[in-house]
This record gives C-alpha cells, sequence and structure tokens, in this order.
C-alpha cells in the first residue's frame, strides 16, 4: 500500500473534494458540492461549526477519500447525556478501497471527536448498501435501529 496520510481538508482540495463528493451523493453534481464546499472549507466556518473535512492523501495518486464528521447533539443508540461524533460522509475510491484507507479515516474521525468530549460515535448506512454496512462493523460499529423512511405528495 502506498503512504496515506489523513489531514483536514484545504480550500486547495475543494475540486477533488466535491467530485468524491458527487461520487457519495450523486443527487447533486460537483458544481453543487463545490458551491456547499466553499462554504464549508472557510476559515470562518471551519473555526465556528463543529465540523470536520478529512482527506486520504497518496503522493503519487492525490486525494483518494474523505471523511466529514460533526458533533450531533443526540444519535439514536447513544447516551442522550453527551454529544455524540457523527460520520456524516464517508467514501474511498472504488480502487483504492480493501487497503484500510477507510479504517485511517475513520480513526482520525474518531481522535477528533474524542478531542470534542465525545464518548461514541455514530453513523447511518442507506438499508441497502451492504458494503457500508459491512465496512462499519468491520470497525467495530454496531447496529442499532433499522429505519424505513416514507413520505407522500400534497
Amino acid at each position: 500500500m502506498a503512504d496515506i496520510s489523513i489531514r483536514v481538508a484545504r480550500p486547495a482540495d475543494l475540486p477533488r473534494l466535491a467530485q468524491l463528493r458527487a461520487a457519495l451523493w450523486p443527487e447533486s453534481s460537483a458544481e453543487e458540492h463545490a458551491r456547499e464546499l466553499s462554504i464549508l472549507l472557510s476559515t470562518t466556518a471551519s473555526s465556528s461549526l463543529p465540523l470536520i473535512h478529512l482527506v486520504a492523501e497518496t503522493p503519487d495518486l492525490g486525494i483518494v477519500g474523505f471523511l466529514e464528521a460533526g458533533l450531533r447533539s443526540h444519535a439514536d443508540g447513544c447516551d442522550p447525556a453527551h454529544p455524540v461524533g457523527y460520520i456524516e460522509g464517508w467514501y474511498v475510491d472504488e480502487g483504492r478501497r480493501g487497503q484500510g484507507i477507510g479504517r485511517q479515516l475513520i480513526a482520525a474521525a474518531e481522535a477528533w471527536a474524542r478531542s470534542h468530549g465525545c464518548t461514541e460515535m455514530a453513523s447511518d448506512a442507506l438499508i441497502d448498501n451492504i458494503p457500508s454496512q459491512r465496512a462499519h462493523e468491520a470497525l467495530g460499529y454496531q447496529v442499532v435501529d433499522r429505519c424505513v423512511h416514507f413520505r407522500k405528495l400534497l
């Protein structure tokens, strides 16, 4: 495995990070993700929001993955007396999966959450995203709930 460094995302990472976000959340274009990231990665936003954007970078390929984590006042299955670190998004290029990159991103996010007083980290995955569920479980995450969301147009 090539050397991987995990670091906090910088504004210069915006184009690549927007591409990776679009791969994870294709309902928005890379351009839409870039607009959101330009705000989130600005120095004023990053210093005031309990949110971190981490990237996994290799010397030869550049950024190959990311993880966005935040703090939530509560999460299903967690102690409501304490804030919870929450994995908002986690993605590694398909060709780089299974090499420990996701594990390193998770470890960095968990350390960040601990530094903010959290004793638990939570996440979610779509009910049909079995690879994500297996990845979470391989890293020690336990299923605490299953939910189907409904809507009706009025």
